[in-house]
């Protein structure tokens, strides 16, 4: 007995001390970066949910079935075995412990022995998930690829020695007549099972009481130092995470003005020390088990854009300037050690191409077990490389420079706001000093509702039912400006705020407080963004209120619109602010409409591509996002390809003309349109033949017209996204915006510009969703 407590408490001391000088060395890594700004600390209420939903309940956990209840079964059984590392420590002091009041009861012994099997069960099925997504054999498209595989093997293997040992001593227990349960014959059913191999001996008996300890005190190191360590930095980062009813706005505006005017102000991120200390111990948390890469729409489109890779990356740089960011070695002037010197993390941590790859479509956050928000991440990146280095591709100046200039991404007249309603037949009003008291709608049409002609269709669409249903709205026409969306995506925060106060100023003017927008970036900016900097308005998206008109009665679709039809949800709308149900409660009210859906859909909907000022760079690597998404699309066998976002109708057009170009879509005839315009065919405003699409009839004169590449894009049908032709440059262009593009970066995972093509998907093919 003095043998094996001696045995126990020299390991539990050595194997603290170890874990503790671990855990302040974390603690002060985290503790460099910058304060957390006020809008990012946690409420006690938001905290407390997060902990009991996302924690203790697994909520993320369970999008994936199988690897979600492995996963959530060893949670619950590691809380419970607690109980049973107080009785090995107990049994070192006395042979016949027994915990207080509950120690000698068979349900007890029951359960821990019945948690213990799941667990045994988890890691037969967690090991067979890892041989099936072995990076090894499926390279990019393992969701493990880049992660640290080995360590996952070693804490299986670890995790299996606690309940082995835990069930040998418990055996020996038995044996020797000192287990807690003695009486309960059969109830601890593994314990006892395990008594038949087990001698009755006092020396194995301790050996495997030690072991356990051991174990115990082993796994706890090994987690410390290891990706593992997300077991106990992940309820952290859950208690400090947004709270936001999806994923709304990103997660800081900082005071653009006061930073512009400090010349030792830091705007964004350059270095990791930059970064808020939430944003640090982000990157502790990370589990790296490849959920938002695995979703991510440019990795999947052979991009090099991991999103587990880039936080992966910071954090290795953290541990790898650790002795520069906890002040051991300070750098000063005239100082020699090279080593200690800060690194930028663009370009010598993450390629140029890795951070203006993302689309910011939320999927990564969305699907991130441990709540790292990798897209506020990426911007305050894209801050710092906007802002701080004039560091961005050539083309995305362009549109900074038309956004500033003329208000819009194109650069056109602002006059040109409202030549969509010349076709109407009826007149809108439009405002120009303060909005009529009978008027209950502004209309917010956007800069693409407004300026490309495809848009423009749906525009009209959304107004015509507007005013079939008697509602009183109005437009700014000339008025409006761009919300300043593309411009915050892309990192320049002081356009983004710019363009903010200036809208706020016209609205606040105009005594707007009820506002529809058509485009979901719009609605996300002025709804969720805008209030930051003091725009307080009740703001709803159109498909909201076309589902609401529709509920009530006001608009009743009766006109059958005969044709297969899937729904595209884009990024903002779904992922970003959780409208989902409303566009498909509008188009299931709709005759002879057959809805099916993508695999992918909901909050899980792909990205269309246009997102974080995609729109306006090209894509050079990899398939086109939107092709991708159209292909998914195309393949479930619809006529109408229904959205409800300008952007993903022009970027789905555009993807659909690429299509039907290279001859792959033979006889189809394949139309993309707006939910507006497929309600608008049904209420009556416009006739449209009994089958969309059918064989040899025409609908130039429907609303559901056939895809057509017209508007202000410069480029051709098989061009992509791309609407602003780099060529109209200003020539000054080339000295101010330095053009980031660049090649292969070898070996550094997270630096990988240019993927291996013989690890990409094939065109057309769906990734799997790598669950099992």
């Amino acid at each position: 007995m003095t043998a094996r407590l001696i045995a126990g408490l020299l390991v539990t001391v050595v194997a603290i001390a170890v874990a503790l000088y671990r855990i302040q060395w974390l603690g002060r890594l985290v503790w460099a970066g910058r304060d957390i700004p006020p809008e990012r600390r946690p409420n006690i209420a938001g905290a407390l949910q997060a902990q009991l939903v996302d924690v203790i309940g697994q909520r993320k956990l369970f999008k994936r079935p199988l690897s979600g209840w492995a996963h959530a079964l060893t949670f619950w059984a590691f809380i419970v075995l607690l109980l049973t590392i107080i009785e090995a420590y107990g049994a070192l002091f006395s042979r016949d412990f027994a915990i207080p009041v509950i120690g000698r009861s068979a349900a007890l012994g029951f359960i821990e022995d019945l948690f213990a099997l799941f667990v045994f069960i988890a890691i037969i099925v967690f090991t067979a998930i890892r041989l099936a997504q072995s990076p090894k054999r499926l390279d990019r498209r393992s969701r493990f690829y880049g992660s640290h595989v080995d360590q996952a093997y070693i804490v299986l293997g670890m995790i299996f020695l606690v309940v082995a040992t835990l069930w040998l001593y418990r055996g020996a227990q038995i044996q020797s007549g000192n287990f807690p349960f003695q009486d309960d014959g059969w109830w601890p059913f593994a314990s006892k099972a395990t008594s038949y191999i087990t001698p009755n001996s006092l020396a194995f008996e301790s050996i495997f009481i030690v072991a356990q300890i051991a174990v115990v005190m082993g796994f706890l190191i090994l987690v410390l130092y290891s990706k593992h360590m997300h077991i106990f930095t992940a309820p952290l980062n859950a208690s400090m995470k947004r709270q936001p009813k999806a994923l709304g706005a990103l997660g800081t505006t900082p005071d653009i003005e006061s930073l512009m005017e400090d010349e030792n102000a830091v705007i964004g991120v350059g270095q990791v020390e930059h970064f808020h200390k939430q944003q640090l111990l982000q990157t502790l948390a990370c589990t790296e088990c490849g959920r938002c890469q695995d979703k991510c729409p440019a990795w999947n489109t052979g991009k090099p854009l991991n999103p587990k890779l880039v936080i992966t990356a910071i954090r290795d740089q953290m541990f790898a300037e650790s002795t520069r960011l906890i002040g051991k070695q300070p750098v000063g002037a005239g100082s020699q050690d090279t080593e200690t010197e800060p690194k930028m993390l663009v370009p010598d941590v993450i390629d140029p191409d890795v951070l203006w790859s993302c689309t910011t479509c939320g999927a990564c956050v969305e699907e991130c077990p441990v709540d790292i928000e990798h897209v506020d991440a990426i911007v305050d990146m894209r801050r710092y490389q906007v802002l701080m280095e004039s560091s961005f591709p050539s083309e995305a100046g362009v549109m900074l420079r038309n956004i500033e200039n003329n208000g819009n991404p194109w650069g056109m007249s602002a006059n040109a706001r409202l030549e969509w309603t010349q076709d109407l037949e009826f007149d809108i009003p439009v405002v120009t000093d303060h909005i009529p008291d009978d008027i209950e709608w502004l209309y917010w049409v956007g800069c693409a509702g407004a300026l490309d002609d495809r848009a423009r269709r749906s525009t009209q669409a959304i107004a015509r039912v507007f005013n079939a249903a008697g509602i009183k709205f109005a437009v700014l026409g000339p008025m409006e400006s761009c919300t300043g969306d593309p411009a915050r995506r892309i990192g320049n925060e002081y356009l983004f705020q710019e363009m903010a106060k200036a809208n706020i100023e016209t609205l606040d003017g105009a005594g707007v407080k009820k506002i529809v927008a058509s485009c979901p970036h719009c609605f996300n900016t002025i709804g969720n963004e805008y209030p930051q900097l003091g725009g307080n308005y009740e703001v709803v998206h159109h498909s909201q209120l076309l589902g609401r008109l529709v509920s009530e009665g006001k608009l009743n679709p009766q006109d059958p619109v005969v044709a297969k039809l899937t729904y595209h949800d884009p990024c903002y709308l779904g992922r970003h602010n959780d409208v989902t149900d409303e566009p498909r409660h509008v188009l299931d009210a709709i005759p002879g409409v057959q809805r099916v859906e993508m695999h992918r859909h909901g909050k899980r909907g792909f990205c269309c591509g246009a997102g974080g000022a995609r729109m306006w760079m090209e894509e050079r690597i990899g398939k086109r996002v939107n092709v991708e998404r159209t292909d998914e699309a195309l393949g479930t066998g619809a006529e109408l390809i229904a959205t409800s976002c300008p952007y993903c109708l022009i970027m789905l057009d555009d993807a659909v003309n690429q299509r039907r170009s290279e001859g792959s879509l033979g006889e189809r005839k394949v139309r993309v349109i707006d939910i507006s315009q497929v309600l608008a065919d049904s209420i009556g405003l416009k006739k449209v033949p009994a089958t969309v699409g059918a064989p040899g009839e025409k609908t130039t004169d429907s609303a559901l017209e056939e895809s057509t590449a017209t508007g202000p894009s410069t480029a051709g049908p098989t061009d992509g996204p791309t609407v602003v032709d780099p060529s109209d440059r200003h020539t000054e262009d080339t000295e101010k915006v330095k053009d980031t593009s660049t090649g292969d970066q070898g070996e550094n995972l997270a630096m990988q510009a240019t993927p291996n093509p013989e690890a990409q998907p094939a065109e057309g093919t769906e990734p799997r969703d790598s669950n099992e």
